[in-house]
């Protein structure tokens, strides 16, 4: 006799989310490819044109290892879109500045994060968008908003802001 499996009692809320957060970050790398970017990279501009960050700082906002994190900036300053430089507030830390090039890319890369973020929304009735935007909205910043502890972790989402 061949065990039946069980069966489904609500929708499959992993594989919907897991599903469409994968083909986003699939199509946001190939758009942000268009200007010699990884998605990493876009992060560390932008999010170190927001206020002075550390290396530590940027990784732990973008969700990335120490090592994914070294090989990014190192790729921003090869390219010249970013550089090290001493902190202004702690003389042992140093911050990642966005050099005059760099601050420009950022800014096509954010229009072009906008412009995959716009394609993907634009496929729902406007009612439906408000809808999805304002459920999920609810969903992050409250059930779902911190990770449980778990003997075998799952990869961790990367933080907003």
């Amino acid at each position: 006799m061949t065990a039946m499996a069980p069966t489904r009692t609500e929708p499959d809320l992993s594989y919907l989310l897991d599903h469409t957060s994968h083909v986003l970050r699939t199509r946001m790398s190939a758009a942000l490819d268009t200007i010699g970017l990884t998605p990493r990279m876009h992060c560390v501009l932008v999010h170190a044109l927001e206020a002075e960050r550390t290396q530590a700082q940027l990784a732990e906002i973008g969700d990335m290892d120490k090592t994914t994190m070294v090989v990014t900036v190192d790729a921003l300053e090869k390219a010249g879109l970013a550089e090290r430089r001493p902190s202004s507030t702690d003389r042992r830390a140093r911050i990642i500045a966005v050099t005059e090039a760099g601050a420009e890319v950022a800014r096509r890369s954010q229009e072009i994060v906008d412009g995959v973020h716009e394609s993907a929304l634009a496929s729902l009735p406007d009612d439906e968008r408000t809808v999805l935007l304002r459920a999920m909205n609810r969903l992050v910043t409250g059930h779902l908003e911190t990770p449980v502890e778990s003997p075998r972790p799952a990869r961790r989402a990367r933080q907003r802001g």
